[in-house]
């Protein structure tokens, strides 16, 4: 494994306002070194400190200086700026713990508030980390959905929250609310999360895999390649469960359609390495490549998994050295 995703806990650097305790970053950040593995640094992953008021405008001040300390702490141990996220999945944060309250800051009918207050320290950060290592490369991750409509459901209204997952993006290319400081360099990268229920019914279930309503993720990913004509990456993606490898083995022939049709498809992230307790309850979700109770000491690799892995690994490889149309254009 050369490219991992991982986050610097906030909420921990900067316990105290203004006083950044770096660690609980430090050990990650000299291993990674250490086993030549590059990191995509989340920022922000759901949490802040205890200290900050995320709707204020101290976030946002708080979040921009932060992000600068980390940018330069991170010259200073690898000699390189750093590639970051610098707050993971606006779009969901925003709907989860803005408009639902199903998580932190908890609070409902907010989400539009939300999502516009995270983009703008979305913009600080990326000035204030570019003015510290010139060279940092950024990502803007959200989820890639796309929703029909019921039985007897106006089209529209689907439609409608399908085009929604477009507005966190649209923000910080300045495409739309240029209020909030957006514009064409703060999107250098843009990474879709995608998962099996990442298309579902309009206020209904999921569409099960095998569903005519499914639109290819080659063309979903294609319709973001047209709409910000920025290099793409999946920057998540499993299933829990016996198919596991076969879920992966079916992104991955998705990716590779969308190369050969022009798409700058970068790589693919299984998303997560460890299996680990359910959100909102007491299951084990098993979808790493690693297990998640330890047996004499180790976590138990999923070998279908790890074959899988290894195979799409050198497929990807190969595909690139061919030069393939990502290849050619980077």
């Amino acid at each position: 494994m050369r490219t991992a995703r991982d986050g610097v806990r906030w909420h921990h650097v900067e316990a105290v306002a203004g006083c950044y305790n770096w660690s609980s970053l430090l050990p990650m950040l000299r291993a990674a070194e250490a086993a030549c593995v590059q990191v995509m640094w989340d920022l922000c992953h759901y949490g802040w400190p205890d200290h900050l008021d995320v709707f204020s405008a101290a976030f946002i001040e708080h979040f921009a200086r932060y992000a600068a300390a980390f940018a330069r702490l991170h010259v200073e141990e690898t000699g390189r700026p750093p590639l970051v996220c610098p707050i993971n999945e606006i779009s969901y944060f925003a709907w989860a713990g803005g408009q639902v309250g199903r998580m932190n800051p908890g609070t409902r009918g907010r989400g539009p508030e939300l999502k516009r207050q995270l983009v703008r320290a979305t913009v600080a950060a990326i000035h204030a980390m570019k003015l510290t290592a010139a060279g940092t490369r950024v990502f803007a991750i959200d989820p890639l959905i796309h929703v029909v409509p019921g039985r007897g459901q106006d089209s529209r209204r689907a439609a409608a929250y399908t085009r929604a997952q477009f507005e966190a993006w649209d923000m910080l290319a300045g495409h739309r609310n240029p209020e909030l400081g957006g514009g064409p360099d703060m999107l250098d990268v843009v990474g879709a999360n995608y998962y099996w229920n990442n298309q579902w019914v309009h206020r209904g279930r999921g569409l099960t895999l095998d569903d005519a309503r499914r639109t290819p993720l080659r063309a979903l990913l294609a319709s973001l390649q047209a709409r910000y004509g920025r290099p793409l990456f999946l920057a998540e993606t499993s299933i829990e469960g016996e198919g596991r490898a076969a879920w992966l083995r079916g992104v991955a022939e998705e990716v590779y359609a969308a190369i050969h049709g022009g798409v700058r498809v970068e790589g693919i992230c299984l998303y997560p390495v460890l299996s680990h307790p359910g959100w909102s309850n007491g299951r084990v979700c098993s979808n790493g490549l690693l297990e998640m109770a330890p047996r004499h000491g180790r976590r138990p690799v999923h070998t279908p998994i790890a074959a899988e892995l290894r195979r799409q690994r050198a497929a990807f490889e190969a595909l690139h050295q061919i030069g393939s149309p990502a290849a050619s254009s980077k």
